[in-house]
């Protein structure tokens, strides 16, 4: 992994930056400090739209186009959170959006596979993390509710949208004690799920109540 900083980073962004981590994370008890340091480090300004970069470090998801959002920062820092991340993992992304949880996912593991189906949004999600000098990402275009086998298994896999049941793909692809954080449920019901591989079998604990877009696969909702 290799970060730069951005010429776009001014002080008055990296100060509503540091005061998303305080009150919006630390505050809420996101206690992960690797977590916290990394999303005190990526500007999520660079990843919006321009017409959003002011509300970029507000408590709400950015809309990104294809009907695709920026999560909100705590539901990032949560689920970032859950995953316990080390420097030395591999790391599964289904949905790499515009890129901003990608880049996080480069400062706290040793490699990222983000899967993406919108073609123009992996090429902007691209150009992003290359300007900030990222050298540990892959982002391919396809259907993430298939992961992606060539390279599996990974320690741990990111969902950034809602399954209306566990994806088995997504499972056949986690490591022996690797961990799966995902939301599951229909539009108006979804829960953050945390499954851990143990002995083969995934142990599922239920986390937050959320709300994201649905995951889709090449036959529809997944």
């Amino acid at each position: 992994m290799r970060r730069m900083t951005s010429s776009g980073d001014t002080s008055s962004y990296s100060g509503l930056r540091l005061r998303m981590v305080e009150s919006q994370l630390r505050a809420r008890g996101v206690g992960d400090q690797r977590v916290l340091d990394a999303m005190s480090r990526v500007p999520r300004h660079e990843f919006a739209p321009e017409r959003y970069r002011d509300e970029a470090y507000e408590d709400h998801p950015l809309p990104i186009g294809e009907g695709q959002t920026i999560s909100q920062p705590y539901i990032v820092a949560l689920m970032l959170d859950a995953l316990a991340l080390s420097p030395a993992d591999r790391v599964l992304e289904v949905g790499t959006g515009s890129g901003y949880v990608t880049a996080l996912l480069a400062e706290l593991a040793a490699q990222v596979f983000s899967m993406e189906r919108h073609g123009e949004l992996a090429d902007s999600a691209r150009d992003v993390l290359a300007r900030r000098g990222y050298t540990n990402v892959s982002v391919i275009v396809g259907d993430g509710s298939q992961g992606f086998g060539e390279c599996s298994p990974y320690d741990a896999i990111i969902v950034s949208a809602a399954a209306p049941e566990l994806p088995r793909a997504l499972l056949a692809q986690l490591a022996e004690g690797g961990r799966m954080i995902i939301p599951v449920g229909p539009a108006d019901s979804q829960q953050l799920q945390l499954i851990r591989m143990e002995n083969g079998q995934p142990r599922i604990t239920l986390r937050e109540l959320c709300r994201f877009v649905p995951l889709v696969s090449g036959e529809g909702s997944c």
